[in-house]
């Protein structure tokens, strides 16, 4: 492999944030999927103004702003599901080739990283849910930059805690904000694009964009 150090953005890319709410689907009704766009989409905005304000605030309890802001756009949807959808937040679903790519990866001798905006409680329990710990070397949490993607800040976790230049690293993200975020801090990036969106921020292009992390080791 041309690289032997990866890290992997967490929520979209490697655990589908959508789980929680279809796991409620039945009890959330029709309106269910636009309760769960509206409160990922929540969760990432709140972040973003966080960062740019300068105020750091963990992405556990932007989580749970985020989602009280979507019931309150969706009135269908019943606020009494709250704890349960928070809860399956920690114990969201892995995609389906995640665990094999990621241990063929790891088997080939490669350094594993999740960089994610996540609380380190959030990974940790998220890690564990899908059996992840014995092929992550570490787990980096924008906790410690106090600061949200796309800030320099966060990507640097990875390269002053490894002590490897940017090019070094693959990373790979299903946000195409995040790879730019990336690739302008100088890594090499692959956009998992699993939805089939389209392309922006052109001045910041990936490497390599894949339907999902299975194309990654032969093109690694």
């Amino acid at each position: 492999m041309r690289f032997s150090t990866f890290a992997f953005d967490a929520y979209g890319t490697l655990f589908d944030v959508h789980a929680a709410v279809r796991k409620h689907a039945g009890e959330i009704g029709p309106e269910g999927q636009l309760l769960s766009d509206i409160w990922r989409a929540k969760q990432l905005e709140y972040s973003w103004v966080g960062t740019l304000m300068g105020e750091h605030v963990d992405f556990w309890t932007l989580t749970e702003r985020a989602l009280d802001y979507a019931f309150r756009k969706v009135p269908s949807a019943d606020t009494g599901l709250r704890d349960k959808l928070l809860e399956a937040y920690w114990h969201l679903d892995c995609y389906p080739e995640v665990p094999s790519v990621l241990r063929a990866l790891k088997a080939a001798g490669a350094r594993l990283a999740i960089l994610s905006n996540g609380s380190k409680a959030m990974l940790e329990a998220a890690v564990r849910s899908a059996a992840l710990e014995t092929v992550l070397d570490d787990v980096f949490s924008a906790d410690d930059a106090r600061k949200f993607k796309t800030d320099p800040a966060v990507y640097d976790l990875v390269t002053m805690s490894w002590r490897i230049y940017p090019s070094a690293v693959s990373f790979q993200s299903s946000n195409r904000w995040d790879i730019a975020g990336a690739t302008r801090c100088g890594f090499r990036t692959v956009w998992i694009n699993r939805t089939q969106q389209p392309d922006e921020y052109a001045d910041h292009q990936p490497e390599l964009i894949l339907p999902s992390l299975e194309g990654l080791i032969t093109a690694s």
